[in-house]
């Protein structure tokens, strides 16, 4: 969008355009920065700058006494990179997906697209060539929230690819909106893994001078060639530079909007730590890498629903969401409850063959249905205890127990059946706790 004609005749006064850099005298300050665009939001007399620091600073016109020109934009001619190889390190397989992590800045629309191909990303990043030998390439370039359950599965059969072509562990930049649906897609379809499948995001992009981006992938790539045989996650440990967190596929949360120590181990202690100086430390519940050959199987129902109990929800909103679909999680409250009058609308569906898991929205903790006698009627109507599952990961899990079987009997030893580190046969009252 075009500056309004006011702004606009000040930039053309000095040649100046969108991208670039100019100093502005406004209030006896002097600042320089780079032209943005004009933004429907912006308000019609604000000249928008993006500082040497990384932050946009808005300019009232009134204010401006003087604007000069300090340099033209020149645009980047876009030349083919190869990444080169190093056999004396473990082969590091980058499989790039798109998200914030991905990002850069377009300054004709000052928005963050992905980047266009996974060696862009790691050229953004340099360090990763030194820490592993780097094959990378796209296997799409979405925004997380429009991922589907087929993402899903076409990721499991291309880190299987890799792992069974002689990639010691495969790294995946992925948005972090929906990092933890699809590290937990991941572990139920991906079976006798030789290395590590990593999940990294940030949530900051690298525009900014306070992204995570370039350290969250760096730690990753220190665990390329750790005995590890699983699906992880790996974000920022705190709010400072210092550590990055490695977190079980079926554990793991984001438990903040921007913080970027957002993501949480839930009902789960974190697998270890992967440190900006090299170290790597990994427990000892870790799954060790099995010999092989890798198996992606991607078996899923996407017909699987995820309901959120509500004070106040009338059972039609419950039958609405059983419709067309093949089973559901629910989220309750505490141990796991939802108002008596929505027993009749659930016992019905169970009894129609829809499987129906019961979580808590409480995160933390377990499920405990036989303590009040709201859990107990919920039990007797049919409905599966989800123990200390997250409502996704239960979600996610559903599908895919759903595509192995439709069997109700079946399907209720599946998932109460740890399949893949997703359930603890016990928790403590301060275990966990934070």
């Amino acid at each position: 969008m075009d500056y309004p004609p006011a702004v606009r005749r000040l930039l053309d006064g000095s040649r100046a355009d969108v991208g670039d850099t100019v100093a502005v005298t406004a209030r006896g300050d002097r600042l320089e920065g780079v032209v943005m665009p004009h933004h429907a939001f912006s308000g019609s007399d604000i000249l928008t700058l993006k500082l040497g620091s990384g932050y946009n600073v808005g300019i009232d016109l009134k204010d401006i006494t003087g604007i000069d020109l300090v340099s033209k934009h020149a645009p980047a001619t876009k030349k083919a990179r190869v990444v080169p190889r190093n056999p004396r390190l473990p082969i590091l397989s980058v499989l790039g997906t798109g998200g914030t992590i991905a990002s850069y800045v377009d300054y004709r629309t000052g928005a963050v697209h992905p980047a266009v191909t996974a060696e862009d990303l790691v050229f953004s990043v340099p360090e990763l060539m030194e820490i592993a030998d780097v094959r990378a390439r796209v296997v799409y370039s979405v925004l997380s929230e429009n991922l589907k359950p087929a993402n899903w599965q076409h990721l499991a059969d291309e880190a299987a690819k890799e792992l069974n072509g002689g990639a010691e562990a495969v790294l995946i930049p992925h948005g972090t909106d929906t990092l933890h649906y699809t590290t937990a897609a991941l572990s139920f379809m991906l079976r006798d893994l030789t290395g590590p499948v990593i999940v990294v995001g940030a949530q900051r992009s690298s525009d900014r001078p306070s992204s995570d981006a370039a350290m969250n992938l760096t730690c990753a790539a220190r665990i390329a060639g750790a005995d590890l045989g699983e699906v992880v996650a790996v974000m920022h440990g705190e709010t400072g530079d210092t550590f990055c967190l490695v977190h079980r596929g079926t554990k793991v949360r984001k438990m903040h909007a921007s913080r970027r120590d957002a993501f949480r181990s839930m009902n789960a202690t974190p697998l270890g730590k992967a440190h900006v100086d090299g170290r790597v430390e990994l427990s000892s519940d870790v799954r060790k890498r099995s010999k092989g050959p890798v198996v992606a199987d991607t078996r899923l129902d996407p017909e699987v629903g995820l309901v959120w109990f509500y004070p106040g929800m009338p059972p039609q909103a419950v039958a609405r969401a059983l419709e067309g679909v093949h089973g559901a999680v629910i989220a309750g409250t505490g141990l796991g409850h939802v108002a008596h009058d929505l027993l009749p609308v659930i016992a019905a569906a169970s009894k129609a063959g829809k499987p129906i898991v019961m979580t808590t929205q409480t995160l933390q903790g377990r499920v405990g249905m036989r303590v009040y006698a709201t859990g107990r009627d919920l039990l007797q109507a049919g409905v599966i205890d989800g123990q200390d599952m997250l409502p996704e990961v239960a979600f996610v899990k559903l599908m895919w127990t759903l595509g192995r079987t439709k069997d109700p009997a079946e399907v209720a030893r599946i998932m109460t059946t740890d399949v893949s580190g997703e359930i603890n046969p016990r928790i403590g009252l301060d275990e966990f706790a934070e």
